[in-house]
């Protein structure tokens, strides 16, 4: 067998080519390649949120003050995913708002164009981004940065939770359905629980925040992402690709909020 091929290395780059611009070919489409793919979700998250952490504390080296800095991390997570999960909170936040019925609100979110609650949906989701991270970047660009690579590997996770078993997919094409229901519901407990002990023994190793601060921003993000995941469950059906962008930028705004508030 090839090796590009082999189940880890093919969900590896089914995680990076698929959730980031990085120049990283996806070698199989399939149900299991995408499952294996949802499984490696948070470390691409994490090389994402580093680059954005990066982005943020160069700035500040420069000269430049925390809220540029808040700016560039925002920013540079929508660059390297084409804006694919601000545009699927977007088209979540219009199918929601709209009232009506599954199949109705489905056929809104398949629609190019955004509306008025997709677009307030952005508006404060970005504002509250930016905000958390300012205050964060006001501390320190260690601090920033670390909000930062915790925002974008929560908000990945959130995509592994979402894409465990007992979890339906809305439509039976897309990218929704390709990886609902592919990663077994212990795996996907077991990865978050890896994802949180990564984070407490960064804050352990390195000071700063702390390990239990890390630790409950990560939950802080799933557990957000879960409600969300729920209520569309409900309302839907099941998920979409849209959904699994909303759920993926509400856990990394809810994780920056966990890190900023009472953080003086």
């Amino acid at each position: 067998m090839n090796s590009h091929n082999t189940p880890g290395l093919a969900g590896l780059r089914f995680a990076f080519g698929t959730l980031t611009v990085l120049p990283v070919r996806v070698s199989r489409w399939d149900r299991d390649c995408a499952g294996a793919g949802m499984r490696w979700a948070p470390l691409a998250g994490l090389a994402v949120g580093l680059c954005a952490g990066a982005a943020g504390g160069l700035l500040l080296l420069l000269g430049a003050g925390p809220l540029l800095a808040a700016v560039a991390s925002a920013a540079v997570p929508a660059v390297l995913t084409r804006g694919l999960h601000l545009d699927g909170l977007a088209d979540t936040a219009d199918g929601l708002g709209s009232g009506r019925p599954a199949e109705d609100a489905l056929r809104i979110m398949k629609q190019s164009d955004i509306g008025p609650f997709g677009v307030l949906a952005l508006v404060f989701v970005l504002l509250a981004q930016v905000a958390a991270l300012y205050e964060l970047y006001g501390r320190g660009w260690g601090y920033g940065a670390t909000a930062a690579a915790v925002a974008g590997a929560a908000a990945r996770l959130a995509l592994t939770l979402a894409a465990r078993s007992g979890v339906p997919a809305a439509r039976p094409e897309g990218l929704g359905a390709m990886v609902a229901a592919t990663v077994p519901a212990r795996q996907a407990l077991g990865i978050a629980l890896l994802v949180t002990a990564g984070f407490a023994a960064w804050g352990t190793l390195f000071g700063g925040y702390g390990a239990p601060r890390l630790a409950l921003a990560v939950l802080a993000g799933a557990a957000a992402a879960e409600l969300l995941l729920r209520h569309c469950v409900r309302r839907f059906g099941g998920v979409t690709g849209d959904v699994f962008g909303g759920v993926a930028e509400t856990a990394a705004t809810a994780a920056l909020i966990a890190l900023a508030v009472g953080f003086r």
